[in-house]
């Protein structure tokens, strides 16, 4: 829209969403999950549609940053979601397999994606824009609660330590 002034406007915007990044906040248990889940070495990857910059000034500002060994972005993508580029450029760079994966999301196209990827999917609902369509889409593992999702995953997790 400002192809002369991009760069300023570009900045002005980004400044404006630094300063009231103030209504980004973390679901209770979030971070606490996120700690435990790196402290017992799980690689946490994170794939948002979201551009670079404004990700990482939120993630920034939740303190959650340095959590994660990798962040794609859509700035880091040709194809968006419901694609799985990004599922797959996480599960290239750290030599997984899809059925190390456990993808976490509260969208239609999560499932999608995850599914193209052929990974596993946890959906959460407790503040889903489109709660009801998650639900039609995986009926197997949509949890309500961060503690619901707490649950599974760390039962998930323990199994796998005992095998």
């Amino acid at each position: 829209m400002f192809p002369d002034k991009y760069e300023l406007v570009r900045k002005d915007y980004y400044d404006y969403y630094h300063r009231n990044h103030e209504i980004a906040k973390l679901y209770d248990g979030i971070k606490e999950l996120l700690f435990d889940l790196k402290k017992s070495g799980v690689i946490l990857g994170i794939f948002t549609g979201k551009g670079r910059t404004s990700s990482l000034i939120t993630l920034n500002f939740l303190g959650i940053r340095e959590l994660f060994d990798m962040i794609v972005t859509g700035d880091d993508v040709n194809n968006h979601k419901p694609s799985p580029e990004g599922i797959i450029k996480f599960i290239e760079t750290f030599k997984l397999k899809p059925v190390e994966v456990l993808m976490v999301g509260d969208a239609p196209s999560d499932i999608k994606a995850a599914k193209e990827a052929g990974v596993k999917i946890a959906s959460v609902v407790w503040d889903s824009y489109s709660a009801n369509e998650v639900r039609k889409l995986n009926k197997e593992t949509v949890f309500e609660t961060v503690e619901e999702l707490r649950n599974f995953i760390c039962g998930e997790k323990a199994v796998k330590k005992v095998l």
